[in-house]
C-alpha cells in the first residue's frame, strides 16, 4: 500500500494537503523553501499580501510537503527535499528566485533580542540620554562594558559603545538591557533556504542579492571601461567629449613645446619665453654680466 493511500485511509485532510502541494508545484515555475524561524503570524500575512497574485505561501508539515512534491514529479526534487527540516513555508511563485528574495527581504522586520540569540552584527548602544532612571539597571550597563553617567536623574551613555560583537551570544541580562533601550537588533522574516526553478536548484546564499553592492559593482565596471575607452580612443557618445578634450590638451601642449604660434598658443608661448628670459637675466646678473 502506497504512503499516499495510507495517509488517505487515516486522514482525508492530509491527502487534500498532499494534493494541493502537488497541484501548486505543477502550476508555478518557482518553488522556494523558507524557514519559519522567528517568523510571526503578522509577518506571514504581510508576505502573503506582498506576493498576492504572484505566489501562494503554504505552511505545511514536511512529511506532507515531501509527499506532495514527489507526487508532482518535479525534476531534481531530491535535492530540494533534503532541505525540508524544521518548520518551513513553501512559496510557489511566478517570480524568479532573485525577485522573490528581494520581496521577502523587503518585508523583514527588526525584533528585540532574546537570550541565546546570536548578534547578526555588532550591536551598538548610542551615546546620549537613555531616559532610564538610575537604579539596579546600572549594573547591566557595567556588565556590558558601557560607560554611563547620571544627569538629571537619568542614565546617560558617555559614548557610542558596542554591547556585543557580531556572532556572540546574547545573554539574558543583555537581552533585558537592549529591550529597556528599545534596541531591536534581530532582523527576522522568511528566509530562502533553497529555491527551485524549472529543474534548477539554487542555494539560499546564491539568490541573496545585495542591491547596493551590485549597483556599486556596476558603477565601478562602467567607470573602468569608460576610462579604458578614453585611453585607447574608442569613440562613443559617452567618451567623445573626454577624448576630444584630451586630444585638445595634447595638441596644445605639443604646439607650445614646438613654438607653433596660434591665437590659442600665443599667450602660453610668449609667457613661457618671458619666463625663460627673466630666468636668464637673473642668472646673468648673478655672474655680473649685466648692469
Amino acid at each position: 500500500m502506497s504512503e499516499t493511500v495510507q495517509v488517505h485511509k487515516h486522514n482525508p485532510e492530509k491527502v487534500a494537503t498532499v494534493e494541493k502541494v502537488a497541484m501548486l508545484a505543477q502550476k508555478y515555475p518557482v518553488l522556494a523553501v523558507t524557514s519559519l524561524s522567528k517568523v510571526r503570524a503578522s509577518q506571514l500575512m504581510a508576505v502573503r499580501k506582498a506576493l498576492r497574485q504572484h505566489a501562494d505561501v503554504f505552511v505545511v508539515k514536511n512529511k506532507l510537503a515531501i509527499l506532495g512534491l514527489q507526487k508532482a514529479g518535479i525534476k531534481n526534487a531530491d535535492q530540494l527535499l533534503s532541505h525540508l527540516t524544521g518548520q518551513n513555508a513553501l512559496i510557489f511563485s511566478t517570480y524568479d528566485p532573485f525577485k522573490l528574495f528581494l520581496t521577502l527581504d523587503k518585508n523583514k522586520v527588526f525584533l528585540p533580542a532574546r537570550a541565546g540569540d546570536k548578534a547578526p552584527d555588532d550591536i551598538m548602544v548610542p551615546a546620549g540620554n537613555t531616559s532610564l532612571p538610575a537604579g539596579p539597571v546600572l549594573s547591566e550597563f557595567r556588565e556590558a562594558g558601557i560607560q554611563t553617567k547620571i544627569e538629571g536623574g537619568s542614565i546617560w551613555v558617555n559614548k557610542d559603545s558596542v554591547a556585543v560583537k557580531k556572532g556572540a551570544e546574547i545573554t539574558p541580562k543583555l537581552a533585558s538591557l537592549l529591550s529597556k533601550l528599545n534596541i531591536k537588533p534581530i532582523r527576522a522574516g522568511l528566509t530562502i533556504a533553497m529555491a527551485y526553478e524549472n529543474g534548477l536548484i539554487y542555494a539560499g546564499e546564491l539568490v541573496a542579492i545585495d542591491l547596493e553592492k551590485y549597483r556599486q559593482s556596476l558603477l565601478d565596471a562602467y567607470s573602468s571601461s569608460r576610462g579604458l575607452a578614453i585611453v585607447i580612443g574608442y569613440v562613443t557618445k559617452e567618451t567623445a567629449p573626454d577624448i576630444l578634450a584630451r586630444a585638445y590638451r595634447e595638441a596644445m601642449s605639443l604646439a607650445v613645446e614646438a613654438g607653433f604660434l596660434t591665437k590659442e598658443t600665443a599667450p602660453m608661448i610668449l609667457g613661457r619665453a618671458e619666463a625663460e628670459a627673466a630666468a636668464l637675466t637673473a642668472e646673468a646678473k648673478k655672474k655680473g654680466l649685466t648692469e
